[in-house]
């Protein structure tokens, strides 16, 4: 007969999730458990029931059944029952039965699962230990929360990025030209205040026609799922729920929430981490007050930790558009305009001093102008250990350092971060290639009856639905409208007739090889071309259109990357917003089926290729009908604002002048002419104005090569560590991926049968993803996802590993000629535990640090001469069955090597903690005696940074010192005999 005893109690080897079992009845054939927290009874043979007698020992706590729990001090046993002995949470004496300990007592942590018999495989273990030491190593890289992003390392974006997100309270407008990645950069300072904690809950406010670019953007580059709350999702809601908290991260348009008080008021009366508005200079203000949007922005600023402001240039802007924007960030810093217009005057000598400090020692006379700005005594002290240099090295040095010290206390560059293609390098040349085609005889027609006709425009407007001045640019589109209205078309479709097709047949015959990217106005116009290229030719090309999936338009993209001839197309065909959040970089040319109706709509389709990074020069073919409404707003954009050289920022100023005059002639030969001259006549004094640099310091502070270019080096540092292939092949074969090699070093990964639940982007029973750890690659492959350290899957796996309790025990055997057998080992993984708020990053200094100890039974701590991995490949796996024995066998002996490590583990910790607390004071002080000189020198930082920092501070010293150790893994050890 078994010695089972009802009341005592068991956990099943097999089905540890039942919780804590106790023992109903035994006969001579079977053992009946009751499991009561999960509600489930279970029968086995009493001869090898799989389950495991739960004993607990000196120094465990054991929480009874009525909720309270017991330090046990000692135990006695009496017909099968233990009964514990031992203290309660008063100190007081007390007596816990066995079957009154609770139902639901889990079993997690390593030292209960150990001796509870769940034991792990080895592998497990191994991948857990070094989980540990890659996440402390992470938590501590200066390249934290840059280096996962699908992006390129552009020195600026790194650097804006860098600086803002290190930020105690990051509020900055973001104020670069056009095309040089304020969106990049807003998305890389939100994902890094993520990745270390610093942010849970942001608002991302943008243009109705902007959300879903942003949406795929944060998806794409970021792995940031943020969700578009418009207010048909609000009203799924339970209506007692505000919708601004049902998520974490809400992308919402600007227009919606503008127009609608309830959800402004929903809006503002939750709490933002970070706040962040696009295309912010359309928020109109006065000195006398804001409009609605202004007003609401306002008031979630008021609310919001940090805000981002993604703006125009200041020289579009004006000084009061300006002004009103600072305002927003801190109205405290700009109380009222006129003591802002007076602080700018001060600006051009900054400047100054800053073109003086260039060109100086060589140019001894400059010295006067470097005195007058740098009057405080450390100024000083580093102009005359410049004028001391004697090695170019040294001068190059100590001027950086003094080109930084004069920005940071004498610039706006707190506030404003502001670049311009003039300082930013890596654009092409762009090339504008003219094709004068016949025009079809229906356009034809329809336009000398437009001229013959006053009444017959407002006749086209009815009839087709179009707006003006669509349906005087858009003539295929307008014919088909009219075909399809009054049902007198002879059927043919435009494409059969519309010579700008004949031309790109002819295109495509005289580039093998190459690559086009053909964006027209409408989707119905990408179709219907797609349509009739395939008619025309056989050839098959993807579209791409705002009527598409996600997962559609993720096929036509990679249909187009393709570069297999064979496989890939030569031309994707998108429509106009189609193409919005995509990089298609890849290839270089660029045809304009037609031209938009507006400059910024422009410069949108031509940045899809004119990127930073580009490595050839953006030919844009425009198969153009002369003496046409296209022709004409074709030399309005190129003559009057040349708006295909370079991205100047200036088009919507000069839409929103000659806009409605513009539709007006675009049926009129002269006066399209008159109105090109007066448009040039405009640009260039705009352009002027921008010349002047009446903002250049801003320029000047917005970059620092040489910080970029160290953060570059720490991004690519991790981009090439070798440590990730090696640990995604382990995690991969232990979480259930199943592998696939591809070509090109591609991976296909794919949910195997046994995966684990709960991976970002497998699910079990469906498709899986391609992937790469290049950076390259994935800038290149819209459908290719990269996985680098902080990618959701391989953070999901990291964090599973670390947090929950797979791996953390296991025994292994271990054979080896010069130790006998029959000897135990225990290697216990230690982790340091430092509650904290998440907001102030405790792991830059003190992440959760691993303490390794391995200890045998005569007491020896074998610790520093027996490395982890030297030891863990000469393990040998043990089977389950037969590891629950061998733990039973030992019991007393294992948790008397358990308490042997605890006292090595303790000794350890005081250095670890030493160290960590001098690592932060040194950064906090210095930090500090910076911002504090700033705020002394003209208020640049408000005092609500300064006292979140010394808060900080004081949290940081708090949490450091009260760092504690926990067991996180345990792992015994038993030495057989070589000959074995």
């Amino acid at each position: 007969m078994s010695d089972f005893s009802p009341g005592q109690r068991y956990i099943s080897d097999g089905e540890a999730e039942l919780g804590l079992g106790t023992i109903l009845n035994v006969d001579f054939r079977s053992v009946t458990v009751l499991f009561n927290a999960s509600d489930e009874t279970r029968t086995y043979s009493s001869k090898d029931a799989p389950l495991t007698r739960v004993v607990f020992g000196s120094g465990d706590r054991v929480e009874s059944s009525e909720g309270w729990v017991l330090t046990v001090e000692d135990t006695k046993e009496q017909r099968g029952l233990i009964t514990y002995i031992g203290v309660d949470e008063q100190g007081e004496l007390k007596e816990l039965p066995e079957p009154k300990i609770s139902d639901r007592m889990q079993f997690h942590q390593a030292r209960d699962r150990l001796l509870t018999g769940q034991i792990d495989r080895n592998d497990w273990f191994n991948l857990r230990y070094r989980s540990l030491q890659i996440m402390n190593r992470l938590q501590r890289h200066p390249a934290l929360g840059l280096s996962g992003p699908r992006i390129d390392l552009v020195p600026h974006q790194l650097f804006i990025a860098d600086d803002v997100s290190r930020r105690r309270l990051p509020r900055v407008l973001l104020a670069d030209e056009v095309g040089l990645g304020k969106t990049i950069e807003a998305g890389l300072i939100l994902h890094r205040l993520l990745q270390t904690g610093r942010a849970s809950r942001a608002l991302i406010l943008v243009p109705e026609s902007l959300t879903h670019q942003w949406l795929v953007e944060l998806l794409r580059r970021f792995s940031i799922d943020v969700t578009l709350l418009d207010e048909q999702q609000c009203a799924e809601l339970d209506r007692a729920q505000n919708p601004f908290e049902s998520r974490q991260l809400i992308l919402a348009s600007q227009q919606w929430l503008f127009a609608n008080p309830h959800r402004q008021a929903q809006a503002t009366g939750s709490h933002w981490d970070m706040l962040i508005v696009d295309e912010a200079h359309h928020l109109a203000w006065t000195p006398e007050g804001g409009d609605t949007g202004y007003q609401t922005i306002e008031h979630l600023a008021n609310v919001s930790h940090g805000v981002l402001l993604l703006t125009a240039t200041p020289e579009q802007m004006g000084p009061d558009s300006h002004f009103a924007r600072l305002k927003l960030l801190d109205p405290q810093r700009y109380p009222d305009l006129d003591t802002f217009q007076a602080e700018e005057q001060r600006y051009s000598h900054v400047a100054e001093a800053v073109e003086a400090l260039d060109a100086w020692p060589e140019d001894a006379c400059r010295r006067d102008t470097l005195d007058a700005i740098l009057d405080d005594a450390d100024s000083q002290s580093l102009l005359d250990q410049l004028a001391a240099a004697d090695t170019p090295e040294d001068q190059t040095r100590l001027r950086q350092s003094l080109r930084r010290h004069l920005l940071d206390r004498h610039g706006t560059g707190r506030v404003v971060f502001r670049n311009s293609r003039r300082h930013v390098e890596g654009f092409p040349e762009r090339r504008l290639h003219v094709h004068e085609l016949d025009m079809p005889a229906p356009y034809q027609r329809m336009l000398k009856k437009l001229d013959r006709d006053e009444d017959y425009l407002d006749e086209l407007l009815i009839d087709t639905g179009l707006d003006h001045p669509d349906v005087l640019l858009y003539l295929e589109e307008t014919q088909t409208a009219l075909d399809r209205e009054r049902m007198n078309g002879d059927g043919t479709p435009w494409w059969k007739t519309d010579t700008r097709v004949e031309w790109l047949k002819q295109w495509l015959k005289q580039h093998p090889g190459e690559k086009a990217l053909l964006i027209c106005h409408f989707a119905d116009t990408a179709r219907e071309l797609s349509a009739g290229l395939q008619v025309l030719t056989g050839l098959h090309v993807p579209v791409f259109h705002e009527g598409m999936t996600l997962i559609e338009r993720d096929r036509a993209a990679a249909a187009f990357a393709e570069q297999d001839a064979s496989e890939g197309s030569p031309l994707l065909i998108c429509s106009e917003i189609g193409s919005e959040g995509r990089n298609f970089q890849f290839c270089h040319h660029l045809i304009m089926f037609d031209l938009p109706p507006h400059p910024d709509q422009l410069e949108q389709r031509i940045g899809r290729l004119d990127r930073i990074g580009q490595r050839f020069p953006i030919d844009i073919h425009l198969p153009i009908f002369p003496d046409s409404p296209m022709a004409r707003l074709l030399n309005w954009y190129r003559d009057g604002m040349d708006a295909f050289s370079f991205p100047h920022g200036i088009g919507s100023t000069l839409f929103d002048e000659f806009g409605d005059r513009l539709a007006d002639s675009l049926l009129d030969a002269d006066d399209i002419q008159a109105l090109v001259s007066e448009t040039r006549e405009r640009f260039d004094v705009l352009i002027q104005e921008r010349l002047a640099g009446r903002n250049r310091l801003l320029e000047m502070g917005s970059q620092n090569p040489a910080h970029a270019e160290q953060i570059a080096a720490q991004i690519e540092e991790l981009d090439n560590d070798p440590t990730l292939p090696k640990y995604l092949d382990q995690a991969f074969d232990i979480f259930g991926v199943d592998t696939r090699d591809l070509d090109g070093g591609l991976t296909y990964l794919h949910p195997g049968g046994h995966m684990v639940e709960g991976l970002p982007g497998l699910i079990r029973g469906e498709e899986g993803f391609t992937m790469t750890l290049s950076r390259e690659t994935a800038l290149s492959r819209d459908d290719i996802q990269r996985l680098s350290w902080e990618h959701p899957l391989v953070q999901e796996m990291l964090s599973h590993m670390a947090t929950g309790a797979m791996g953390n025990t296991a025994l292994g055997l271990l054979q080896h000629p010069s130790i006998p057998g029959g000897r135990v080992m225990l290697e216990a993984v230690f982790c340091t535990s430092t509650p904290a708020p998440s907001g102030i990053h405790v792991g830059r200094f003190l992440p959760p640090t691993t303490v390794r100890v391995l200890v045998d039974e005569s007491g020896n701590d074998l610790s520093n001469s027996v490395s982890f991995g030297g030891l863990a490949k000469n393990l040998q796996h043990v089977k389950k069955g037969i590891a629950r024995n061998l733990i039973k066998d030992r019991h007393v002996m294992v948790r008397e090597l358990m308490d042997q490590a605890d006292t090595v583990a303790e000794r350890a910790l005081s250095g670890v903690v030493r160290k960590a607390h001098e690592e932060m004071t040194l950064t906090m002080d210095a930090e500090l005696d910076r911002l504090t000189a700033l705020a002394a020198r003209h208020g640049s930082v408000p005092e609500a940074e300064l006292s979140l920092l010394r808060d900080e501070k004081a949290q940081l010293d708090d949490a450091i010192t009260q760092s504690r150790l926990r067991l996180d893994a345990v792992r015994v050890i038993l030495t057989v005999d070589a000959h074995q």
